[in-house]
């Protein structure tokens, strides 16, 4: 078996994790400050551990605008990709910098805050600048605002990943207006969605309803699987290794897992 045949096997890409050095300036409205550091070469060591090839750095909301540590791993480490949170204001030139160094998205974390008019000159800039250099908006919103946040992103025809499943609602189930929106950006060909952050479900049943409903909706080429690693408001309680356990639990077919991280990598490293 060639060393690519080899590859597009067995390859793992984990597209959600995050990680910060000491000392770093936390954003005025961060909603945790964690008081260590979970640097690029910890996390390194814990995929090599667990046998992850790739591996995709989430931008923390914790630090703001402060990219500069994750741009500075990515440069470092062709093995890693990464998403940054911006001004909407950010020109061309400095995206275009970022691109090059290993950053493939910008990142609006919507959670608990006011939708920000993306009719507006600066995100319908910033939106239709990232779609020209084949980048994506990777967002984290609650599923009852995400049918609105992607019908704002739709007219610019960006790519769109959603984080956390799309935080569908257990109660609502398969009806969530959250999940069908996503499942509908996802058969549009907008959409890709993360299955990640499933531990901070209570009731593995209800990730694994969902995680088997997106298969058979909008098939393996549209997800992706995520460890949300270092677990920040979650620390001990939850490792690495148990994230891909729990993906093995979702998905018990062993070809869906590989499809499904086959088109991580084909998305973020082809």
């Amino acid at each position: 078996m060639s060393a690519e045949v080899q590859m597009s096997v067995e390859v793992r890409v984990d597209t959600h994790a995050h990680i910060w050095g000491p000392a770093m300036p936390f954003w005025s409205r961060a909603w945790k400050r964690p008081d260590y550091a979970y640097t690029v070469e910890t996390y390194l060591d814990t995929l090599d551990a667990n046998g992850v090839d790739f591996a995709v750095i989430a931008a923390a909301s914790l630090f703001g605008t402060y990219n500069d540590y994750v741009i500075r791993a990515l440069r470092q480490h062709r093995r890693l990709r990464g998403t940054v949170i911006v001004d909407p204001e950010i020109g061309m030139y400095d995206l275009e910098g970022m691109r090059r160094d290993g950053v493939v998205g910008v990142r609006l974390q919507l959670f608990h805050t006011d939708l920000p008019d993306f009719a507006a000159d600066g995100y319908n800039r910033l939106f239709h600048r990232l779609r020209d250099m084949d980048m994506h908006v990777h967002v984290n919103v609650e599923a009852h605002r995400l049918p609105s946040v992607l019908d704002g992103l739709r007219p610019s025809g960006v790519k769109v990943v959603i984080d956390h499943f799309g935080w569908p609602d257990a109660e609502k189930g398969l009806d969530c207006p959250g999940f069908q929106a996503a499942v509908r950006a996802c058969q549009d060909g907008m959409a890709w969605v993360k299955l990640s952050g499933g531990f901070r479900r209570p009731d593995q049943d209800i990730a694994r309803m969902f995680a088997q409903a997106y298969v058979e909706r909008v098939g393996t080429e549209r997800l992706f699987w995520g460890s949300d690693a270092p677990f920040v408001g979650a620390e001990g309680t939850v490792t690495h290794r148990q994230t891909l356990d729990q993906l093995g639990y979702w998905l018990p077919d062993a070809a869906v897992r590989a499809a499904i991280h086959r088109s991580a990598h084909d998305f973020y490293f082809a």
